[in-house]
């Protein structure tokens, strides 16, 4: 029991935790915060980066010496060659071998050097691909944000608008069934209630739907209780923007991550390039080794005795034939021991190698082509950045522009609008206007609300667009 009690509170604190994260209020920020931190898209950004990296890391410690060892142990039964003295046997045979090889790369046409500074370059542009991934979520979410923003101020407006209507339908309900007025009007009022009602339902979904965007940017779970930090009206832009498209078009060419990581890799090419000529020159390289061997067959002859013998030869004396003896020496042989033999068969090599590539199936100069049209695919690249940069300012300036235009028009339309309601509800509730002309007089109100509304947003947004090319993505 005091065991499940102990459960049920972490359980609930885990809960009220989980309440907490749902119901809390997503700053602009913190949304911008999470969704660099969670994006999968900056992820993989991040990780090609990484790649990159070790890459260059790579070509750099390829300047190092190499250096191996190797060893071989082997048991050979019936005729082999004896490792020891290299001549055949017909006996069960263990061996061993042991070695040792450095080598140190002097000159191979620069295809090194040129190597390291390529991947240098592609890992400066894997950071300028992740900056870029960075300021596009950055400014997906502020997009977002904004429209989520945007739409809980339309639902705000739409709940004021279904409470002027429910307000009508109460007092000319008392007025009908008192027979003050007529019911047409009363029933006319009503069925605006009804469009309201359906106004706030698809406006409130709309919420929803930007909310839920703007969660998917994050790789946060949806929850309906989660709010933004509304902003006031008042602290959005209304003066028009202050540059021109040019202006903002030579700012993205100095700023702009996107950019930099086109000529990046443009120049990572061209070492490319560098790199693959270098294969068509020789290649010296500096090389040495030590080895030794072992075999269970190493024998070695070891002295016995020596023992008298007759040689079969005699010298005549005044005595008589005399027969001649001498010494022989008696030899063994002893199995030579594992130390003995990795000392005595110890030996060391040193050099120096070239290497000249003559005919390799056209190998290399295939290399140096294929690098060459990488070359001009990364030109390509790199110009085709600049002139979809230029359009796409261009277009982004337009529409700035428009929805500043719209916003002007918008504000002038709502100060018109607003003073036509204001004379019509006062007419309508002296009895002298009628519910047709009314419910006229309230829908462009409220249209005109509504416009504004989104044009105030739109207009914001649009400069936000024109800030991030300018790489100057701040709110």
């Amino acid at each position: 029991m005091r065991y499940l009690y102990i459960l049920i509170i972490l359980l609930g604190g885990l809960n009220s935790s989980y309440c907490q994260t749902a119901d809390s209020v997503y700053k602009l920020q913190q949304c911008i915060d999470i969704a660099i931190k969670n994006n999968l898209t900056v992820k993989r950004s991040e990780l090609d980066m990484e790649r990159s990296r070790i890459y260059w890391q790579q070509q750099r410690a390829n300047l190092l010496p190499t250096f191996s060892g190797n060893v071989n142990h082997g048991i050979s039964t019936g005729r082999s060659i004896d490792p020891f003295t290299n001549t055949y046997l017909n006996q069960q045979i263990t061996s061993a071998d042991y070695g040792a090889n450095a080598n140190l790369i002097l000159f191979n046409g620069m295809t090194i050097q040129n190597s390291i500074r390529q991947t240098s370059l592609a890992y400066q542009a894997g950071k300028m691909d992740f900056e870029q991934a960075k300021n596009d979520i950055t400014l997906n979410v502020i997009t977002t944000y904004f429209q989520a923003i945007n739409n809980a101020d339309l639902l705000v407006l739409a709940n004021n608008q279904l409470e002027v209507s429910k307000q009508q339908v109460q007092r000319l309900q008392v007025m009908n069934s008192n027979g003050a007025v007529k019911p047409s009007d009363y029933y006319d009022v009503k069925g605006q209630q009804s469009t309201d009602q359906l106004s706030v339902i698809n406006t409130r979904n709309a919420l929803e739907a930007s909310k839920l965007n703007l969660l998917l940017l994050m790789n946060v779970p949806y929850s309906r209780s989660i709010s933004l930090q509304r902003l006031n009206a008042a602290e959005l832009p209304a003066g028009k923007f202050n540059q021109s498209a040019n202006q903002v078009y030579d700012q993205a060419l100095a700023s702009l991550p996107l950019v930099k990581a086109a000529t990046l890799r443009r120049q990572s090419t061209e070492k490319k390039v560098q790199a693959a000529k270098g294969l068509l020159y020789p290649t010296i390289s500096l090389f040495g080794g030590v080895g030794t061997r072992y075999s269970s067959a190493a024998r070695r002859s070891v002295f016995l005795d020596s023992t008298e013998v007759n040689t079969g030869m005699f010298i005549k004396t005044p005595a008589g034939n005399q027969s001649v003896y001498g010494y022989t020496q008696n030899y063994g042989s002893e199995k030579v021991g594992y130390y003995n033999q990795f000392k005595n068969n110890y030996s060391t090599q040193v050099g120096i190698g070239l290497q000249i590539p003559i005919l390799n199936a056209f190998q290399n100069r295939n290399r140096v082509a294929l690098a060459k049209i990488d070359l001009s695919e990364a030109r390509y690249i790199e110009e085709n950045t600049r002139v979809q940069l230029k359009q796409n300012v261009e277009q982004a300036y337009i529409n700035m522009t428009s929805a500043y235009d719209r916003y002007q028009i918008y504000t002038e339309q709502v100060d018109a609008f607003k003073e036509s309601f204001r004379t019509a509800e006062i007419r309508f509730n002296a009895g002298v206007l009628n519910s047709v002309d009314y419910i006229v007089a309230k829908n462009n109100l409220d249209r005109a609300n509504t416009n504004l509304i989104n044009a105030r947003y739109d207009y914001y947004i649009r400069t936000k667009i024109l800030a991030y090319y300018q790489g100057n993505l701040t709110f």
